[in-house]
């Protein structure tokens, strides 16, 4: 197959303004508010409509925050989140060069949406995975795209963390690599380049760290906070590592551990 994105002819990213965003958990939110407030137009699907309302609600009311913090005019939140329109169905996607899938750390259930998305999608369009740990070129393979699957691993809360993790595969292609990095970048993140292993850079460093502090409660090295009272002061963290995991969410974190340690097969990363 071949290697361009025709629909994105004219330098990366250029014919990019519609983005679909599937999933509307925390993450997928998240990423829609980001780039709603950069200036795309969204499509937010999810099975669960009621899911997408309360996720047009919790942005609605972290742009009136933002708004607050940083004195905007008055009718810039509301125009954002106009920009933001929600669904249940993957038909919102045929307008869309590109596709982030943000759903739940499940590799059966990421295939089976790739494999929604590579029915409903252009045939140029880009489909990016916000996963934390599992194989872009596993995801790819269950399309008839894999050059234009890519990796675009959001931090939470995406609103305020600066940073995505672009994951290429085996067979991603340049072009998808450079229009996915330049989309960060338009919506103000900066990105480092990580290869298709398991965890990837950010959570390979991560989920052992958390993992760790896990033991050392099951342990009874310290109650959890004197844990994460550690960790603030003696490692000059912004959070503690049990407090983390909490908001990460702790079957995320069990996740991604499950993953380094079954695909790794080295037993220091076996979950707690």
């Amino acid at each position: 197959m071949s290697t361009a994105t025709p629909a994105l002819a004219g330098g990366p990213s250029a014919a990019v303004r519609r983005v679909a965003v599937i999933g509307a958990g925390t993450m997928g939110n998240g990423i829609a508010q980001a780039f709603a407030t950069s200036g795309f137009e969204v499509e937010l699907v999810d099975v669960d409509p009621d899911l997408v309302a309360r996720a047009l609600g919790t942005i609605g009311r972290s742009l009136e925050r933002v708004a607050r913090k940083q004195e905007w005019p008055a009718e810039r939140a509301p125009e954002v989140l106009r920009r933001i329109r929600g669904g249940a169905s993957l038909d919102a996607t045929r307008d869309c060069p590109i596709a982030i899938e943000a759903v739940s750390e499940d590799f059966a259930l990421k295939k089976k949406v790739f494999e929604q998305l590579d029915a409903t999608a252009p045939p140029s369009a880009i489909l990016a995975s916000n996963t934390s740990s599992i194989s872009i070129t596993e995801i790819a393979a269950v399309t008839r795209r894999a050059e234009r699957v890519i990796g675009m691993h959001f931090m939470n809360p995406v609103p305020l963390m600066k940073l995505v993790e672009v994951v290429r595969g085996l067979p991603t292609s340049q072009e998808t690599f450079e229009t996915t990095v330049a989309l960060a970048e338009k919506v103000g993140k900066t990105t480092i380049a990580a290869r298709d292993i398991p965890g990837f850079i950010v959570n390979r460093v991560l989920i052992p760290l958390l993992n760790e502090a896990c033991y050392a409660l099951y342990e009874g090295l310290g109650t959890v906070e004197d844990i994460d009272t550690g960790a603030r002061l003696g490692l000059n963290h912004p959070m503690g590592p049990l407090e983390l995991a909490d908001l990460i969410g702790l079957d995320t974190c069990l996740a991604i551990a499950n993953v380094l340690h079954d695909e790794l097969g080295d037993d220091k990363y076996r979950p707690c």
